[in-house]
């Protein structure tokens, strides 16, 4: 894949120099040709290859992240077994009596 790529920039390479060493041509023209031809496809098209690539090292991190002695309900807020501690008084606010 790296072939084509290298490949491709040299071939826009080419352009470019074609570009500015016409007698029409500008070096203002031949960066442009060599970004919008070379450059900004070639980033486009290796960032969508490169995409799986990304998706599995995530995957890979995150099964690395968790961990494998994992006891059953332990990621659960209350999976412990203990019982709800209770409000202390004056921390909640009592209900509103409607007039």
């Amino acid at each position: 894949m790296y072939l084509v790529a290298i490949a491709w920039l040299y071939v826009a390479l080419m352009m470019s120099v074609a570009e500015a060493s016409h007698p029409d041509g500008t070096l203002l023209g031949a960066v442009i040709t060599f970004l919008l031809y070379g450059v900004g496809p070639l980033a486009l098209v290796l960032y969508i290859m490169g995409t799986p690539a990304r998706r599995k090292a995530l995957r890979a991190r995150e099964a690395a992240a968790t961990p494998t002695d994992v006891t059953p309900g332990s990621g659960e807020p209350d999976a412990g077994g203990q019982p709800a501690a209770a409000a202390e008084r004056g921390l909640v606010a009592p209900e509103r009596e409607k007039p």
